[in-house]
Parts: structure tokens; sequence; C-alpha cells
């Protein structure tokens, strides 16, 4: 095991003390003789597996020289990929040191940009971290003026250009001038945490990606295609009708195959089942997709589309509204009043935004992605986010009143579930591709919901795509 692939400013200790706050041990499970990169020894390497609370599975590794004193630490992801990739955007004003010490975890396949610096740093430069906004900045400062006196000597020019370059990063450091800290993981699992949690942060945006077939090949999907030889994408004819990473952006839900039919099967029994070939999202192999058209009363006509790969095993099940794009985005209130609430069913578009005003919850648009499921599971699946992107940070470090915040949310979203009092659930989909089905046969007798059909800003339809989008041949046609 190389100990010097990546020194991390992730302090392992901290981090047991920390999963040590939910009864996991704090002992290393497995030690190994490593080679020092410093001496050229062997040191020891001591590796724990464990699981972070409301986190992910993570490897914390420490190495230590008894030679030349030599000592780093290392996080690794052990988890699952996520389905998606994700892109956290943080606008830090001027002035504002403290939005600097927000708690930021980067994964190996994450890579850092500020645009207005021209700056940025590949996957390859930092490993896993777990750190601030504020730490990984100035690693990165560190790491350019290491060897600055060097390159004075062999490059003076690029020396000179780097000072600049590090004299305008401290300032913004140091809080003078308004810069963007963006985060881009391909995997999904990293993090930049938001202390105004659950409510929406008005300096953070964040909005997930299906992945291109570099990106697939970067997480370790797809193998890296050869040079020599032709790529996967130009030997074979592209399938129509491809599922996966390369799916249209116009996807209503992606679900559990035998979750989504249950559901579906509800409202109409598919007469025959069509079949189309297509590509795997996962590994790019050839397969075949199995689709049929259904019309769910009060919704739309949709298609429904389901994907199985004999190569990798990958599954998806995928729900497409058909017909051409309304003319209105569509705002569903639903008043949750009784236990039979809970049970409706509700389909949630990948752009579509969550809030419930009695938590004062707040999901932007693409937040879980799509989902076929029910009141219930909607609030469960949201409950479980939350826990798993802000609930790591329990620990001794962190502040009684936003723990305390933290439980309290938890305490009334139970109440919530448990239908202690009524409260309010608001879906609001520019495109008019989620549902809430009504308890009663005809939609107008449910007076517990309402359906409120908006004018799209022109900032939403730059979001879509729909301000470029040219039709006039289609019409004359």
């Amino acid at each position: 095991m190389d100990s010097g692939s990546g020194e991390m400013i992730v302090e392992v200790g901290k981090a047991a003390e920390a999963v040590s706050e939910e009864g996991e041990t704090s002992s290393f499970l497995y030690a190994t003789e490593s080679l020092c990169m410093r001496c050229g020894e062997n040191g020891t390497t001591r590796v724990l597996a464990t699981k972070i609370p409301h986190f992910r599975e993570v490897l914390l590794m420490a190495f230590e020289c008894p030679h030349c004193n030599e000592r780093n630490n290392e996080v690794q992801f052990a988890g699952a990929i996520q389905p998606r990739g994700c892109l956290y955007t943080l606008k830090i004003p001027s002035g504002d040191v403290k939005i600097l010490n927000r708690q930021v975890v980067k994964s190996d396949s994450a890579s850092i940009k500020i645009p207005e610096l021209d700056f940025e740093i590949p996957p390859e430069a930092q490993r896993g971290t777990l750190s601030t906004v504020e730490g990984v900045l100035m690693r990165a400062s560190e790491e350019l003026e290491a060897l600055q006196e060097e390159r004075k000597k062999i490059a003076p020019e690029t020396a000179k250009a780097i000072d600049a370059f590090l004299k305008k990063l401290r300032s913004f450091l140091a809080g003078e001038g308004s810069f963007t800290f963006i985060l881009d993981d391909p995997a999904g699992n990293s993090f930049i945490e938001n202390p105004h949690a659950p409510s929406a942060d008005p300096a953070l945006s964040i909005s997930f990606y299906e992945r291109s077939r570099e990106q697939q090949a970067l997480v370790g999907f797809v193998p890296e295609p050869d040079q020599t030889e032709p790529s996967l994408a130009a030997s074979q004819p592209a399938a129509h009708g491809s599922v996966g990473s390369v799916s249209s952006r116009r996807t209503i839900a992606q679900s559990d195959s035998e979750e989504a039919a249950a559901a579906l099967c509800r409202y109409t029994a598919p007469e025959e089942v069509l079949t189309m070939p297509s590509t795997c999202g996962a590994c790019g192999a050839r397969c075949v997709t199995r689709f049929f058209a259904t019309k769910i009363p009060y919704f739309r006509e949709v298609i429904v589309m389901a994907t199985t790969c004999d190569e990798c095993g990958y599954r998806s099940s995928e729900l497409k509204p058909g017909g051409e794009i309304p003319a209105k985005g569509r705002r569903i209130i639903l008043r949750v009043q009784n236990v039979a609430d809970l049970s409706r069913d509700v389909i949630k578009s990948d752009n579509a935004a969550v809030s419930i005003p009695e938590l004062e919850l707040e999901l932007t648009s693409g937040t879980l992605g799509g989902l076929v499921t029910t009141v219930e599971g909607l609030v469960t699946k949201i409950c479980e986010n939350l826990q798993r992107v802000h609930g790591f940070t329990f620990g001794d470090s962190l502040e009684d009143d936003r723990k305390n915040k933290w439980l309290d949310f938890k305490e009334r979203l139970a109440k919530l579930l448990n239908m202690e009092k009524p409260w309010t659930l608001i879906i609001d989909d520019a495109l008019s591709s989620s549902f809430v089905a009504p308890i009663t046969d005809a939609l107008e007798d449910d007076r517990q919901l309402i359906l409120e059909e908006y004018e799209r800003s022109w900032e939403q339809n730059e979001e879509l795509g729909l301000n470029d989008m040219d039709t006039s041949m289609a019409e004359a046609a």
C-alpha cells in the first residue's frame, strides 16, 4: 500500500471520536507494513473500516514511520456510488469570512473550481478529504507555494504568475472579494454543509446530472477505452431510445422496477409490451428496453420503460411523459389531514421542488431525483436524504443550538407521519410532470387537493432549455 498516495487534511483521531458518538469502536481493525515515501523504510498503516452515522461507509487510514516520524492520514469512501453526479455551487460574498468555515466532503472523484481565478483542483490533485472551504483552499495554496523557490530558478515567469495568483487567492480567504466555490462530483458522494438546513440556503445551489461515458469510466463503471482501438460508441450504432446515463432530462421518475410497476398498474394493465434495442447506462453494453403506454386519470398519457442488462445486472425503470410540453407549470398543494392521505400515489419528476411549510422545509429542483412513491414514502425519503448529507456532522464539534435544531426537526417530522396534526405538501413542477392521486373518483370533489397553473418565468424556460427550442419546422410539416 503506497502511503504517499495523498496526505489528507482530515484527522483520523477526530473522525474516530465522531464515529464513537453513535457507539462505533474507535480501534483500528487492520495494520500492515507500508513503504515510507520520505525515507524509503517500512512504516505501519492502520486501517479502520467504519460507518459515519447518517452518512456512509468509509475507510480511515493512518500511516506512521518510526524511522523519520513521517505521518499522514487518509479517508476513502467504501459505500455505493450514487445514481447521479452532484454539482454544488457556493457563492461567497466579500467580507463574509464565516462562510469559509462550512464543512466540505470531497470524494476521490470530485473536482473543485473557482471561476474568478480560472482555477481548478482536479480529482487526482487532492484525494478524499473531510475539511472546510478554507481548509481546502489553504492546502491548495500551500502546495502551490511549496516549490516556488525551485520555480524561480528554472521558470521565473511562471513563478511570478503563481505569486500573483497566490496573492489573490489569499485575499479571497481574508474576505477581500467575492468568489464562487464549485464542487463537482460524478460519483455523487461529495457535500457542502448547509447551516440553514432543512431550509434552503440562498448562497448554495445543488444540482444533479446524468454521468457521461467519460465520467462513468472515471468512477469505475466502464473500462477506459483503448486509444488504439475504436471506441464502443464508434463501433456500435447509436441505439434508438437509449436510457441510463444518456437518458433525456424529460424523464419523470426512476424507481425500483417492481415498485414502479406495482404503483402504475393500479391504473392500467399493459395490453402489449413492446421492445427496442438500447444501451446499458452503466457498462455501455447492448441490451433491450421494454415499454408500454398508459393513461393516468387526471394526469396525462405516460410511457413506462424498463431496462435490464445481462452483462452487469444494471436495472432501471423510467416513466416518460407523452405528448407535448405543457405551456404552463403546475403547483400541487395537498392538505394532509388523515392517515389515508399518506397512501396517496405520488409521481415526483426530477425537476420538481418540494416544500412543507409546517417544517420550514424546502427542497430545490432536482433533489431526490424522480420518484414513483406515496406521500408517506416521499416524506420518508426526504428524511433519509437529509440525514445522509447533514446528519454526519453530529459530534462533539457540533454547536448545541444546531444539534437541537436537527433533533427538533426530526421530532416534528415524526409527528407529521403520525398525523398528530394536519400539514401541507407542496410540489412545484415547471414542466407539469408531477402528480398526486385524488382520493375521490372525481377530482373536483377532492377538497384537500389544489392544482394551480402558472406562467413559467424566462429563467425557468432557460434552465429547461425551452427558450432555444425551435419547433417551426415541425409546425410547418
